[in-house]
């Protein structure tokens, strides 16, 4: 019996532990974070992304649907009048879903809920008419803050309008690339977050804390084989080398253990051809053993091709 009283004691401190321990990772930084504002480039990545890009009910098979689109306008979708500069919006469908902050925007952070519920309306947004947004400035106790405005409550502008006047060229579908990044095991090799020491130096400053409000999954990656992502838009903003680095990475890194993510242009190419992956490997591999001079033409993508969405997301990492 006084072994078993032992084994009781032994237990119930066990659960104690375990739950202090779960206490202070779990929910100590909870409450935390739920005090940190959001910066802007935590809201710039809710509203490119959108609502889940991790494994959800719309989604379960991570295809990248019900994604925003980030679209560069250069036009007033209702006057059709010239953007002095332009301006990014991000454009919902009707039916896809919207990010946290639009959902509850007490995670915005101080001041910046203030002003995108009462000046930027986001909270008339609805899901079954879809919405464009747009990241405004305004003034809270004297301070200039970013907010978040809902056009579509502001100015009237719909979704139609938008993409109505807006170019294949103009449209990024990074929100659905992220969706490609995580479903393809992107960060099982490449992180996201730059350490300290010679990380800055190369792969560029740390993020903030309040980049992450609202981002679902964050992708931080558990183990680095692979340089760091976070920056890489700035770093590189080549697409075509993009291109090349994805159809086969050995075109650019000859000792590249990174697999070909080629089968995320399809079955066809950009003018509608059929890409005959057969042939073009057996291209690379004579040009491998020295029987030609240089390697086979990647194909350009589709402008509906997974790969195209996947490159959209890299870019968009600044």
């Amino acid at each position: 019996m006084a072994g078993f009283r032992e084994y009781k004691i032994g237990s119930r401190l066990f659960g104690l532990a375990l739950g202090g321990s779960m206490c202070i990772t779990l929910l100590m930084p909870s409450i935390n974070i739920a005090s940190v504002s959001s910066t802007d480039i935590a809201l710039a990545k809710q509203l490119s992304i959108g609502h889940e890009t991790g494994f959800n009910l719309d989604d379960p098979f991570l295809l990248g649907k019900n994604k925003p689109l980030n679209v560069s306008l250069k036009v007033d979708p209702k006057s059709g009048q010239p953007l002095s500069g332009g301006m990014s919006v991000y454009v919902y469908q009707p039916g896809t879903a919207f990010p946290a902050g639009i959902l509850h925007p007490r995670i915005l952070g101080a001041g910046i809920e203030e002003l995108s519920v009462q000046q930027g309306h986001v909270t008339d947004a609805r899901k079954d008419a879809g919405a464009v947004f747009v990241l405004a400035k305004g003034l809270y106790q004297g301070k200039e803050v970013s907010y978040i405005d809902n056009l579509t409550a502001t100015k009237g502008w719909t979704p139609e309008d938008v993409m109505r006047v807006a170019k294949d060229e103009d449209v990024s579908h990074a929100g659905k690339g992220k969706t490609m990044f995580v479903r393809e095991g992107c960060w099982w090799c490449h992180t996201l977050l730059p350490e300290q020491t010679q990380d800055w130096q190369v792969f560029g400053a740390p993020p903030m804390l309040g980049d992450f409000n609202g981002e679902s999954p964050t992708a931080f990656g558990s183990d680095r084989k692979a340089p760091d992502l976070l920056h890489v838009g700035s770093r590189n903003s080549s697409k075509e080398w993009m291109m090349m680095h994805f159809f086969n990475p050995r075109l650019v890194q000859p000792h590249s253990i990174m697999p070909r993510f080629d089968y995320l242009w399809g079955e066809k190419d950009a003018a509608g051809q059929k890409i005959d992956f057969a042939k073009w490997r057996a291209e690379y591999s004579e040009y491998t053993e020295g029987k030609r001079v240089t390697p086979p033409e990647v194909p350009s993508y589709a402008s509906d091709s997974e790969i195209r969405s996947l490159i959209d997301f890299m870019m968009s990492l600044k």
